[in-house]
């Protein structure tokens, strides 16, 4: 199926774990006690047998006597005063999750694991359909929908107290062979093969709604948008090897109007994945016979002008937007068998600020930039990268590698005996590998949670049953995470 698409205990936790609050305060007043102890010692009021104080003491003694006599007489009540040491940190965590899915066996149900991100502790575990292959969650990161092998969709909620029983179950049309899922704020959308149709399922749990269909000589495999679009695009692969086309589908969104497909457009050879910019009005296809990216405006519905074809690298098989940078992050898959690479492009569109000196600037529609479509860089990485999350601060991206299909993944690879598995770290600043991160699996899913003072990179492999949790301000592994089954995807509820 295509995909769709993201460490550490955290320091501040691990450092409030191993700071005994208790011991600071407690060391604070034995600090008192001493000093009262001191001044008892001081005045001759400990114990018997002690040597009487001298004349200079004593006077010494008999004045504070008199002074604290006076602070009596105020009305106030002479005491040393105890104020506890605190300790302050960083900023609470905010709340979210990791979402992971695993499968033990083509036969058995699959699992549902959930994971604190503050504490990498599983907070929930349930069970799901048969043999899953397949996860999605909403926009706001509240819901998640599974596609299973025995043609089931499960529907549950995000939450602490998830149990078994609370994850709900549809069940396709005969015949259905469903490929990925896309869920907007009320409809989710399932490319089916099988019956050469887009499925639309609406309600809880959901039901199918209506298939709208895709030309004979295609077969549907992704759909791309962006929360709230009230236009999204099917993509369709040409079943005889040619162009690929993408379906628009109109008022996606919608609570009122139906979806509708309202025209079809060419791509490149074999589209495998789309992105959709966060303003809605470029979606670019990864064409990955081609090594291409087709550029679609979505606001004309139609191929992009002047930058309709973008070249990146081999296979080209996943992308992430580094939206802040003006950059299309494309993770490139090469042969297989050797080091794939990231290629950054460069995406701008004109602005506001561009319209004195650009008359064809529209800023309602606005035309791309000059530099729009043109390669920032192409950058080394491991062998096979599948998957790449560009952190939120889009200081740097997470290139999944999947090694050599079939061969045992090693620290150094052996030729036709192992290979390397790993996450190679890109630098978005200085556009360099910071950090190769060894895995011990060939990964299958990547996500990635930025926050501060850590954020986290989650990475599920297809054979093995542990989560690796990777934190991003070390770039190393911190802890690996039980999921009962073989790793299939992870998602993160918030970025």
């Amino acid at each position: 199926m295509a995909a769709g698409a993201q460490g550490a205990g955290l320091i501040y936790n691990r450092a409030l774990s191993a700071v005994s609050i208790g011991g600071n305060v407690g060391e604070g007043l034995h600090r008192v006690e001493v000093q009262l102890a001191g001044i008892g010692r001081r005045r001759g009021i400990h114990g018997t047998g002690r040597p009487a104080a001298s004349p200079g003491r004593a006077a010494l003694a008999a004045g504070l006597a008199v002074s604290l006599a006076m602070i009596a007489g105020c009305g106030n009540t002479y005491r040393p005063v105890e104020s506890a040491i605190g300790v302050v940190g960083p900023a609470a965590q905010p709340i979210k999750y990791a979402i992971a899915v695993s499968s033990p066996s083509a036969t058995s149900n699959g699992l549902l694991t959930m994971v604190d991100f503050a504490g990498d502790t599983v907070l929930v575990t349930a069970t799901l359909g048969v043999d899953p292959y397949y996860l999605a969650l909403n926009a706001g990161g509240t819901t998640g929908y599974t596609l299973n092998s025995d043609t089931t969709v499960n529907t549950f909620e995000i939450s602490t107290t998830l149990i078994s029983s609370q994850v709900l179950q549809s069940t396709l049309l005969a015949g259905a062979t469903p490929v990925s899922l896309y869920a907007t704020s009320n409809s989710i959308y399932i490319p089916d093969s099988g019956v050469n149709a887009i499925d639309q399922l609406l309600g809880t749990p959901p039901a199918l709604k209506q298939e709208l269909p895709v030309a004979t000589g295609y077969a549907p495999v992704y759909v791309v948008g962006q929360s709230g679009a009230s236009r999204i695009y099917g993509i369709s692969q040409s079943t005889s090897g040619g162009a690929g086309q993408v379906e628009a589908i109109e008022n996606a969104s919608s609570n009122t109007s139906s979806p509708t497909i309202s025209t079809t457009l060419p791509v490149g050879r074999g589209p495998v994945y789309g992105v959709m910019s966060v303003d809605d009005r470029r979606a670019f296809i990864l064409n990955q016979t081609d090594g291409t990216v087709t550029v679609i405006n979505a606001q004309t519905n139609a191929l992009d002008t002047p930058v309709t074809t973008i070249p990146v690298g081999v296979r080209p098989v996943w992308a992430d937007l580094a939206a802040g940078l003006n950059e299309l992050v494309v993770a490139n898959e090469g042969t297989g068998t050797s080091n794939g690479s990231v290629t950054l492009v460069n995406i701008p569109l004109c602005t506001a600020s561009a319209l004195p000196i650009n008359p064809n600037c529209d800023a309602a529609n606005p035309i791309d930039a000059t530099t729009f479509g043109q390669i920032v860089a192409t950058i080394p990485v491991g062998v096979n990268p599948i998957m790449v999350s560009v952190l939120s601060d889009y200081s740097r991206a997470y290139v999944a590698n999947a090694g050599v299909a079939g061969l045992p993944c090693a620290a150094v690879a052996v030729p036709n005996v192992s290979t390397t598995c790993s996450v190679s770290v890109v630098d978005l600043t200085t556009n360099t590998v910071t950090a190769t991160i060894p895995i011990n699996g060939h990964p299958a899913y990547i996500a990635t949670a930025n926050s501060t003072p850590t954020g986290k990179v989650y990475v599920v492999c297809n054979d093995s049953q542990v989560m690796t949790v990777i934190e991003t301000d070390t770039d190393t592994v911190d802890t690996t995470i039980p999921l009962q089954g073989y790793g299939v995807s992870v998602r993160m509820t918030a970025p």
